[in-house]
């Protein structure tokens, strides 16, 4: 029997509201009890102790937009070495994306998954399936199987699903199970072969633009659908001023849409592609500073619900390319948490509202059972000082790829034990104490 006491914390648990200094005791991978009570007169004899200093003790992290090279890409990112950056950043959970090599359309992928990650994994590991056969936004896929199989949600990852038609008979089906579908919204004709946000840098710099509205009509078009259908829908990743509008206007109206917007949405703005830096090409792509400020409004004010790291690691030579060859995405895993914790600095968010978009809000919305403090819930954890000046270092990332606009930049906040199950999958090796 494996028992462990976590004292001398704040407790922050967003799915209760809990925000106070105390204790927590885990036993056989579970929470067992906690409060600012607990241990009042000292910790029994024989118990593991671990002083947490006053560090906030809060539910591990929950990331529902992770790309993975395997299987296909191996040497991009495996399951293992995703783990590992996910542990570092004190993420306990990651969500992986179905555009693999095969794709995740059908229920051997999604084994192969759960087999691989059960086998080499640190971190909770779960699939989403394709929302249509080989991405191709033309046949849908199996998701009554693909859902008997834990595919907790269904997505085309950074393909869009542009034929209308088929969308609808998506969220039709879907809505009669109680599926979601993740769609990231981007109407692939108007986008074109554009490479950068356009506007007066991409102008300048004589790259093809990426017009904001071809976020926002999507958005529109599947608000649209979702009123139809009655189906449960995600926008993965908004980062526009009129698609969060909108999306507003949808939830106004009642509809069962959610939404995330990906860190660099709101940790950078276009001008961080200067002088053609291929590491700030992203998905979506890096707006303007106006779009950006509305992100953070956004999720200050739940319109958008979670953030994501959208971790899309890519090899060196794929990213050393003149900009509009190099691939898109950038890695994140390692750096979601102190790039989150900015808007808690900078004033936007509380520290309780901020980890409830990257805790209980994604738990509850592909109905996993982490997320939240609370007896006989799992004890995934993640024990960080907010406060703690670190630089970013891609030589120190766990991570097999480095491809990161965010080299150098100060920040504040790291973790400091990241525990799935009971077990420390995470020690920062320049943390003091236990």
């Amino acid at each position: 029997m494996s028992t462990a006491a976590y004292i001398n914390a704040r407790l922050i648990d967003p799915a209760s509201g809990l925000d106070s200094p105390g204790a927590l005791l885990i036993q056989d991978g579970q929470i067992i009890d906690l409060g600012p009570d607990l241990f009042a007169n000292g910790v029994p004899n024989g118990m593991e102790v671990v002083d947490c200093g006053g560090r906030v003790l809060c539910p591990g992290l929950i990331d529902m937009r992770v790309f993975v090279g395997e299987p296909g890409a191996e040497h991009k990112e495996t399951l293992a070495s995703a783990s590992e950056a996910a542990a570092a950043g004190g993420v306990t959970c990651i969500i992986v994306q179905p555009n693999t090599e095969p794709v995740i359309d059908d229920v051997a992928l999604v084994e192969y998954i759960k087999r691989q990650a059960r086998d080499k994994a640190v971190v909770r590991i779960h699939p989403m399936a394709a929302i249509t056969k080989g991405l191709k936004g033309e046949q849908m896929a199996e998701l009554g199987l693909l859902a008997e199989a834990d595919a907790v949600a269904f997505t085309d990852a950074d393909r869009v699903v542009a034929d209308a038609q088929v969308m609808r008979r998506v969220l039709s089906y879907a809505s009669a199970f109680d599926l979601l579908i993740c769609h990231y919204p981007e109407e692939p004709r108007l986008a074109g072969s554009g490479v950068m946000n356009a506007g007066e840098v991409a102008m300048r710099l004589g790259l093809p633009g990426i017009p904001t509205q071809a976020e926002t009509i999507m958005v529109e078009r599947d608000l649209r659908l979702v009123e139809m259908t009655g189906g449960r829908y995600h926008a993965a990743c908004l980062s526009t001023d009129q698609a969060i509008e909108a999306m507003a206007r949808g939830k106004a109206r009642g509809l069962k849409v959610t939404a995330a917007a990906a860190v660099h949405s709101f940790a950078l703005n276009e001008v961080a592609v200067g002088e053609y830096r291929s590491f700030a090409k992203t998905a979506p792509p890096l707006r303007a500073e106006a779009d950006r400020r509305a992100v953070v409004a956004g999720l200050a004010d739940g319109t958008i619900d979670i953030i994501c790291s959208c971790h899309d690691p890519q090899d060196v030579e794929s990213k050393r390319l003149p900009f509009e060859l190099a691939a898109t995405g950038i890695i994140g895993l390692e750096t979601m948490l102190p790039l989150a914790l900015e808007l808690y600095h900078n004033g936007d968010m509380s520290l309780l509202d901020l980890l409830a978009t990257m805790t209980v809000r994604p738990a509850e919305l592909l109905g996993l059972r982490g997320g939240k403090l609370s007896p006989g819930a799992p004890a995934d954890l993640l024990v960080f000082d907010p406060h703690k000046p670190w630089r970013i270092d891609e030589d120190q990332f766990h991570s097999k790829s480095k491809n990161t606009p965010y080299h150098g930049r100060p920040v504040q906040g790291r973790a400091w034990r990241t525990i799935v199950g009971g077990k420390v999958v995470y020690s920062d090796p320049d943390g003091d104490g236990n």
